[in-house]
C-alpha cells in the first residue's frame, strides 16, 4: 500500500550503508520584479517542509536505518543511549541498544524498548520495514538476540506489544543491509551468502512465516537497497554488484518479485566505481541514491519512470547521497555534496548534506538546512522516512551527524511542513553616489533555508512605510546585487536607508542605517573607469558585511570572505571612497558571478604594501570557497616585492616588472591581453612595465574573478603566500584591451 501523501511505502523501508557523500543543488539567477509585484511566499514551491528542525531526542551514536507507521518513527543503528533535545552527549541519557522508538510529531521516544545484541563483534540495526498492515517491524543487521531471545541477523517485531515474534526465524549468514515487505513476502538484501540453509548471494524472500522463497536473484558483491514497485510485480534492487543471476547489471536491476528472474538490467548504466546505496518510489517513478569512489565517478541520484524502467533524469553532483525520500513531488535526500559546478549550481566548497529536487527536474529547489560530517565514516545523514503524525507531515533523518543547523544534535532530527519560522538574513546595504542628484541603494540579496523568492522592502529615513518594494529570486551561492535608484533627493542632502527580507511569513530585521550625501558633481576617476566600459568595478565603500557591490551598471557584484579590514584610508584616489585591507591569509573576495572565459581583457587595481611574502593581487579561477584547481588570467606579487602577470596559454606565460612595488606606497597596476602583436602587457603607475606581444590566448574555461587571494601552484617564482598582505582598491575588469593611453589616464586622475 503507498501513501498518497508521500508517495512512499507506509510502512517504511530499511537503509543501506555508505562510504562518501554529495549534495546538490542548482544555480538560481535572481530576477528582480518592479514594486507591487506578488509577494514571496513562505515556502517555494514544490517544496512542502520546512528547513526549521524540530526538538527531538538524539542517540549517542550513528542512526542507519528508519521505518515509519501510526505515528511513530522506528530507528536502528549503532548506539547505546538516547537524551533529551538539548543534553550534552553524556548527560540525561537513558539506555536504548541499537534501536529506539520514537513519537513522529513530539520527536521524544515511546515506551517501546528493544535490545539488538550480539555475543561478539559489534551489534548494528541495518535496515527496518513495517508490514503494509503496520502490525510488524522487521528488522535487518547484523545481531544475534533481541531482547534475549535468539535471532540470525533479521527479526520480527510485534509492533502492539513491542516483542520479538517467536514464529519468525531464520538463519542468515551476514549482514542485512535492506529490507522491502509485502503483505506475505520480505525482501532482504545485504553480505549474505545462505538464507534457511540454502544457497543466496546478497539478495533472498522469505515469507512472513519465515519460510525461504524460490526467489533467486543471486548478485556476486554486497546489495545495499532492495524496494518493491508499487504494483507488486517487481523487486527493484541496488548494490555494488555487476552481475545478477550471472547477467551483467551494475549497481541497479529491476527483477521478477515471484521469481528473481531479470526483467531490466542495466549494463553501463552506472560507472563502475559508483554503488546504488538506496531506493524509493512514488506512484509513477523510481529514485536511486548514488555513491562513488574516485575521480569523474557517478555520487548524485537519478529518477526512473516504472512504466519503463527508463531514466527520466539524473544529476551529476560529486558527494555522495545515502538516502532517499519522495513527499509531495519532492526528492529529498541525504548526502555530502560538495560540487554541484557540472549543473550549473555551487562549484567545489565544504559539504551540504540535504537536498531537494522536483521527481520530475534534476535542478535543486531552495531547500537547505544542514548537518554536520559527524562521527564514524563520518558523512552526515545516512537515512530519510517520511511519516504524517500530530496532523503535520515529517521527514525524519537518521545518520552520523552531530550538529544540525548550527546546533547541536546527534544522530537524529526531523522537518515538517509548517509552521515556517526561520527569517531570510538581514540584507546587505551599499550606497553610491557616482551619479549627480540621485543615491543608488544597492543590495545583496539574502538567503533563506527554506525558500528562494524573497521581498524587499525599502525605508528611506527614518519612516515605517517603505518607499520601494520589489521581489527576486536568491540561493545560497548566487545572491545577486539589486540596486534601486532614488532621485527624490537633491544635491547636498544627506538620507539613510534601510532594507527588509520577507519570506511571506517570517521577515528579516531591518538592516543598519546607511546614509549618503547627494553628489552635485561628478567624480573624475570612477566616471572614466566606467566610460571605459568596465564590466566589473568594486569600490569597496562597504562596511562589515559579504557584500562588494558593482559600480559598473552590470550588477556584477562580489563576496567579501572571511571578515577583511573594511573602509581603510586613505583610499587610492581622491574622493569619498574607501579601500579594503586583506591579512595575506584567508581574506579574499570573488565574483557572485561564473564567467565565461574573455578572449580579450583588462584587470585593474590599486595596492599597497610592505609585504614580503608576496600573494596573489587578482586572478580568475574555478573555485570561491576553496583554493581554485585552474587559475588564469592573474596578477601576483613576489616575495622581493615584484609583479608577475600570467595566462595559461600553452603552458605559464608570464611577464615580470623589473622593479619592486611593496614600499607601502599606492600603486596603480592593469594587466592587458589582446590579439596577437597587442599581446600581455603590464602597467604599473601608468606606465608600460613588461610585455610580451606574441601571447595572445588564455585557457578557454569559465570561472571566477579573485582578489585578494588564490592558489599559485605551478606558476613561476612563486611566493610564499598564495594571499595578499595589504589593502587593494578600485577593482575593475575590462571585456576590452586597454590601450596605454587609456590606463595612463586613470592614473592621471587619481588626484581627482
Amino acid at each position: 500500500m503507498m501513501n498518497g501523501s508521500t508517495g512512499q511505502r507506509s510502512g517504511g523501508r530499511g537503509r543501506v550503508r555508505a562510504a562518501s557523500l554529495a549534495l546538490g543543488l542548482l544555480a538560481g539567477a535572481l530576477t528582480a520584479t518592479a514594486a507591487g509585484s506578488s509577494p514571496a511566499a513562505a515556502l517555494t514551491p514544490p517544496v512542502a517542509i520546512t528547513a526549521d528542525d524540530l526538538t527531538t531526542w538524539q542517540t549517542n551514536g550513528i542512526v542507519w536505518s528508519m521505518a515509519a507507521g501510526d505515528g511513530v518513527v522506528y530507528a536502528g543503528g549503532t548506539f547505546s543511549t538516547l537524551r533529551p533535545p538539548t543534553a550534552a552527549p553524556g548527560t540525561d541519557e537513558q539506555p536504548a541498544v541499537n534501536f529506539a522508538a520514537f513519537d513522529a510529531a513530539t520527536g521524544a521516544p515511546t515506551d517501546c524498548s528493544l535490545s539488538f545484541t550480539i555475543s561478539s563483534g559489534t551489534a548494528t540495526v541495518r535496515a527496518l520495514a513495517l508490514s503494509p498492515d503496520g502490525e510488524t517491524l522487521y528488522a535487518g543487521g547484523q545481531f544475534g538476540a533481541v531482547n534475549g531471545v535468539g535471532v540470525s541477523n533479521i527479526a520480527a517485531i510485534d509492533t502492539e506489544t513491542c516483542t520479538p515474534r517467536n514464529d519468525f526465524k531464520i538463519s542468515v549468514t551476514a549482514t542485512v543491509r535492506a529490507l522491502a515487505v509485502t503483505d506475505d513476502t520480505v525482501y532482504l538484501g545485504g553480505d549474505f551468502t545462505s538464507v534457511g540453509g540454502q544457497t543466496r548471494n546478497s539478495f533472498a524472500a522469505v515469507t512472513t512465516g519465515a519460510s525461504l522463497l524460490p526467489f533467486t536473484a543471486n548478485a556476486d558483491e554486497v546489495a545495499r537497497a532492495v524496494e518493491v514497485t508499487p504494483d507488486g510485480q517487481h523487486v527493484l534492487l541496488g548494490g555494488d554488484f555487476f552481475r545478477i543471476n550471472g547477467t551483467t547489471t551494475h549497481a541497479l536491476a529491476v527483477v521478477d518479485a515471484t521469481t528473481g528472474q531479470l526483467t531490466k538490467a542495466y549494463p553501463g548504466f552506472i560507472h563502475n566505481n559508483s554503488t546504488v546505496q538506496d531506493i524509493t518510489t512514488d506512484a509513477t517513478g523510481f529514485y536511486t541514491g548514488n555513491e562513488g569512489t574516485g575521480g569523474g565517478v557517478f555520487d548524485g541520484r537519478i529518477a526512473l519512470n516504472l512504466n519503463t524502467f527508463e531514466q527520466r533524469w539524473r544529476d551529476t553532483c560529486l558527494g555522495a547521497t545515502q538516502a532517499v525520500a519522495v513527499h509531495s513531488g519532492v526528492l529529498y535526500s541525504g548526502s555530502h555534496a560538495h560540487d554541484c559546478s557540472s549543473m550549473g549550481a555551487f562549484p567545489d566548497q565544504p559539504r551540504k548534506h540535504l537536498l531537494a529536487q522536483s521527481v520530475d527536474d534534476p535542478k535543486l529547489l531552495p531547500w537547505f538546512p544542514d548537518t554536520n560530517d559527524g562521527i564514524g565514516e563520518p558523512v552526515g545523514p545516512r537515512v530519510l522516512t517520511t511519516v504524517s503524525g500530530g496532523g503535520r507531515d515529517h521527514l525524519w533523518v537518521g545518520g552520523e551527524f552531530t550538529t544540525v543547523n548550527g546546533k547541536p544534535q546527534q544522530g537524529l532530527t526531523r522537518f515538517a511542513d509548517g509552521p515556517d519560522t526561520g527569517a531570510p538574513w538581514v540584507p546587505n546595504v551599499s550606497l553610491s553616489t557616482l551619479t549627480p542628484g540621485r543615491i543608488d541603494v544597492n543590495w545583496q540579496t539574502s538567503f533563506d533555508t527554506d525558500d528562494g523568492e524573497l521581498t524587499y522592502r525599502i525605508y528611506k529615513d527614518g519612516s515605517s512605510t517603505p518607499v520601494h518594494t520589489t521581489t527576486a529570486s536568491s540561493v545560497f551561492w548566487d545572491r545577486p546585487q539589486l540596486t534601486w535608484t532614488d532621485t527624490d533627493v537633491a544635491p547636498g542632502e544627506t538620507h539613510s536607508y534601510r532594507i527588509s527580507a520577507s519570506d511571506g511569513t517570517n521577515t528579516s530585521a531591518k538592516s543598519p542605517a546607511q546614509s549618503a550625501t547627494v553628489a552635485s558633481s561628478t567624480e573624475a576617476y570612477p566616471a572614466r573607469v566606467r566610460s571605459d566600459g568596465a564590466s566589473l568595478y568594486w569600490r569597496y565603500d562597504e562596511g562589515t558585511s559579504t557584500f562588494a557591490h558593482d559600480s559598473s551598471d552590470n550588477l556584477n557584484n562580489g563576496f567579501l570572505r572571511n571578515g577583511p579590514a573594511y573602509r581603510q584610508t586613505p583610499a587610492a584616489v581622491a574622493g569619498p571612497s574607501t579601500a579594503i585591507g586583506f591579512n595575506g591569509a584567508t581574506e579574499y573576495a570573488y565574483s557572485n558571478r561564473l564567467h565565461a572565459a574573455p578572449s580579450r581583457f583588462s584587470v585593474e587595481t590599486w595596492i599597497r604594501t610592505t609585504t614580503t611574502r608576496g600573494g596573489k593581487i587578482i586572478g580568475f579561477g574555478n573555485l570561491t570557497q576553496e583554493n581554485s584547481t585552474r587559475h588564469d588570467k592573474q596578477v601576483y606579487m613576489r616575495n622581493d616585492g615584484r609583479l608577475v602577470f600570467g595566462v595559461q596559454s600553452g603552458g605559464a606565460r608570464t611577464v615580470t616588472t623589473s622593479g619592486a612595488y611593496n614600499d607601502g606606497q599606492w600603486h596603480h597596476v592593469v594587466a592587458t591581453q589582446g590579439p596577437l602583436g597587442q599581446g600581455m602587457t603590464l602597467y604599473v603607475d601608468g606606465q608600460a612595465r613588461a610585455s610580451n606581444i606574441l601571447v595572445s590566448g588564455n585557457e578557454n574555461l569559465p570561472g571566477y574573478w579573485r582578489v585578494g587571494g588564490d592558489s599559485l601552484s605551478g606558476w613561476p617564482s612563486r611566493p610564499t603566500s598564495n594571499f595578499f598582505e595589504g589593502q587593494i582598491d578600485e577593482t575593475a575588469v575590462y571585456p576590452t584591451t586597454l590601450s596605454a593611453s587609456q590606463v595612463s589616464a586613470h592614473y592621471a586622475l587619481r588626484n581627482g
